[in-house]
């Protein structure tokens, strides 16, 4: 599926992501650096186990993104929601996010995201708890890495 959002176009699907575009924006968010080139695939994997994706595209480069992991009748995860800086401020991210709550507009969604996007998430309608009451509980396989010397 595709669809038109002020000038751009958005496109509905986990396969034929290309894994250098989704590259370039994991690293202008700041979210990964020095990536060995053996590692690339994970970029384009990342979406083929997805429940849902949606990209965002400028002509030939993405300029945003989401990716969604459900079990598409109760709940949903926002795992990756990333916007270009110079699209950021364009509704884009508002978009994204509800396309994904159309797709279980019932259901119970969640975003993994860091407390510097929680006013980003309010204004899309999601609840920020207390957390010194309710909590997610996690745990990063990459600080494990990290500690067992896999990882840089």
């Amino acid at each position: 599926m595709y669809q038109y959002y002020n000038g751009l176009i958005i496109r509905e699907g986990t396969t034929d992501v290309p894994a250098v575009q989704v590259k370039k924006l994991f690293e202008e968010a700041g979210w990964i650096r020095e990536v060995p080139k053996w590692q690339m695939e994970k970029f384009s994997l990342i979406f083929e186990h997805a429940s849902w994706a949606f990209t965002v595209w400028n002509d030939e480069e993405m300029v945003g993104m989401v990716r969604v992991v459900s079990d598409k009748i109760m709940m949903g995860t926002i795992m990756d929601l990333v916007v270009q800086k110079n699209w950021q401020g364009k509704g884009i991210g508002q978009k994204l996010v509800s396309l994904c709550v159309a797709k279980l507009p019932h259901g119970d969604w969640f975003a993994h995201t860091s407390s510097a996007n929680f006013d980003f998430y309010k204004r899309c309608g999601f609840e920020v708890k207390d957390l010194s009451k309710n909590g997610t509980c996690v745990y990063y396989g990459y600080i494990q890495a990290k500690k067992d010397g896999h990882r840089l």
